[in-house]
């Protein structure tokens, strides 16, 4: 897990019922999934220059504006991006695809196609606080899926639909992790459904959030997508696929 920003906002809009003159910070992650032959970046975190200029960097922005931005390390001080295969993200939101810009221009971005219509439909970029700069400011290929998908052939990666905190939210499962977005921000929310004030579709979102409930109860780690409490788990399953893995890589050699 990569920590590549903090936002500090009203608790209010993330966390339903919470006060409004309260503040919470909250981590920014993003994920690199390596195999033997990839390089899989989940979502990018924050551009170093809207750090810098929130409000320029975005135009003026009105949701951008209700965040504080911190951050101490861009993905790229972290990941060498020359290295990426594939960045996939869970969604378009400007903290977990602003960063997409640093990034080769070669490296294809894998998105749900509902996420990415929405992304470029005026009034679903108006109503999910969209910010087109966030995804739109390089042009590179683009790999659209439909639903549920196997990103390698192998079952090694799925994405899963979870829409509801926008149109085509994915969540990432690898191996025995799942990496949840922002179905919930704070684990607590898998099970009181606290969700922000903000979001496309809250009834989705409901139903998003229990897919993960019952993914977690079947012993498998959920990751929320902003709780600072949040540690990236060491789990037996995936031990294992790292110790195949690795033996696969000497058997090679």
């Amino acid at each position: 897990m990569l920590q590549v920003g903090w936002l500090t906002v009203a608790a209010g809009l993330v966390r339903s019922g919470a006060s409004m003159e309260e503040t919470v910070r909250m981590p920014v992650p993003a994920y690199l999934i390596e195999t033997a032959t990839e390089r899989i970046l989940i979502d990018t975190g924050l551009h170093p220059a809207a750090v810098a200029d929130p409000v320029g960097f975005y135009d003026n922005s009105d949701a951008v504006a209700l965040f504080g931005l911190e951050q101490e390390l861009s993905v790229a001080d972290q990941v060498d991006l020359n290295t990426v295969t594939k960045v996939v993200l869970t969604h378009l939101h400007f903290d977990h695809a602003g960063a997409l810009a640093l990034v080769p221009a070669d490296v294809p971005v894998v998105v749900q196609r509902a996420e990415w219509d929405a992304g470029h439909d005026g009034a679903a970029v108006q109503r999910n606080f969209f910010l087109p700069r966030a995804y739109s400011d390089v042009e590179r290929p683009v790999e659209l899926v439909d639903g549920d998908h196997d990103l390698l052939g192998d079952g090694s990666v799925r994405l899963l639909l979870t829409p509801g905190h926008t149109p085509g939210h994915q969540s990432v499962q690898v191996g025995d992790l799942v990496i949840g977005g922002d179905v919930v921000h704070f684990a607590a929310t898998l099970d009181d459904h606290r969700f922000p004030v903000f979001g496309d579709d809250l009834a989705a979102q409901r139903r998003s959030a229990d897919r993960l409930v019952a993914l977690r109860d079947a012993g498998l780690a959920v990751l929320p997508g902003h709780d600072p409490t949040t540690r990236l788990p060491t789990l037996p399953g995936r031990e294992r696929h790292r110790r195949e893995q690795s033996a696969d890589q000497d058997q090679q050699a």
